[in-house]
């Protein structure tokens, strides 16, 4: 195959250096990536109803923490109750909170909540500005979700029914609880309903309004009392064959009438900053059901470094 021993000798320091140039170029961009994610204060992922932090090795925001941490992101995921008001889990986040700035000395921490996760942060930020740097809502129902109007409007007051659904719900919510190791916090599946309907939520933004926007469906202020309110949502129902979730989103998502990720509408999920509209569904949002998203979009951990990035240019 070589003619000579001098042509063995040419190929293979040839070779050898183009092994040495790809192991340069993986470290230098194994350095890069390593920074990345790197911000000035904490990130803390809230999850939003139903949620939890892990159950065995399922994250809630399924791989997106350890992809943060990949790139030198120190992340908190918090677990609140799964079913409770916007202010209940407000109060429980805040609390987690402050132990995460006991924990790590930090002074501020960056706040990103899904769906009923956003209020929940929100309310953290409203009550304890000194103690948030940045709120992110990915997918939230800040002005309300249709979905929620429908429940509620459907199992009436004091009917046995709407006993039976709420019973069924708070134990569903203490299992979830219990498997992702933590029973300290009660379950209230309607006080969660009400606050997620556009009665609830006009409630609750009347008590909050940072960063709410006064347009029906506009940007709303990016700084309010130093902390800077970022979101972004999904406008998809159906995105990937094999997610089994996928269909029941596409039902839930005819009762908006209006571009929506399944239960929450593009417009209701705005807060401060829009970072832009995906195809993604409400739980493509956090890379479930166990990352089967569609292929063809970015991924949803790639939205979450990208934001990590953002938030270490802005010195957050």
């Amino acid at each position: 195959m070589f003619s000579t021993i001098g042509d063995l000798l040419v190929t293979g320091r040839r070779q050898c250096r183009q092994l040495v140039l790809a192991a340069l170029i993986t470290l230098v961009a194994g350095a890069a990536h390593a920074g990345y994610t790197t911000t000035r204060y904490p990130i803390v992922l809230m999850h939003g109803m139903s949620g939890f932090d892990q159950v065995g090795a399922v994250d809630y925001f399924y791989g997106i923490p350890q992809s943060l941490r990949d790139g030198g992101a120190r992340v908190f995921v918090a677990q609140v109750s799964a079913f409770s008001s916007s202010e209940q889990r407000g109060e429980q986040l805040l609390q987690q909170v402050r132990n995460v700035l006991a924990i790590t000395g930090a002074q501020k921490v960056n706040l990103i909540g899904h769906s009923h996760g956003s209020q929940t942060v929100r309310y953290v930020a409203a009550v304890a500005p000194e103690l948030v740097a940045s709120v992110t809502a990915v997918g939230g129902p800040n002005k309300g979700s249709k979905v929620a109007d429908f429940v509620d409007a459907n199992l009436r007051e004091g009917s046995w029914l709407r006993g039976v659904a709420a019973a069924f719900i708070n134990a569903f919510g203490q299992v979830i609880s219990f498997l992702s190791g933590s029973t300290a916090y009660e379950q209230n599946a309607i006080a969660a309903m009400k606050s997620l309907t556009t009665s609830g939520s006009a409630a609750f933004n009347a008590k909050f309004p940072q960063a709410i926007p006064t347009s029906s469906c506009g940007d709303g202020a990016s700084v309010v009392n130093g902390i800077r309110y970022y979101s972004w949502t999904g406008d998809r129902n159906l995105t990937n064959v094999f997610d089994v979730l996928d269909a029941p989103l596409a039902v839930l998502g005819q009762l908006h009438g209006a571009q929506n990720d399944g239960l929450v509408s593009v417009c209701s999920s705005k807060l401060g900053q829009s970072l832009g509209v995906y195809a993604q569904n409400h739980l493509d949002e956090v890379n479930q059901l166990l990352g089967f998203v569609d292929l063809f979009s970015v991924s949803p951990k790639t939205l979450y470094r990208q934001h990590a990035n953002r938030l270490q240019a802005a010195g957050l």
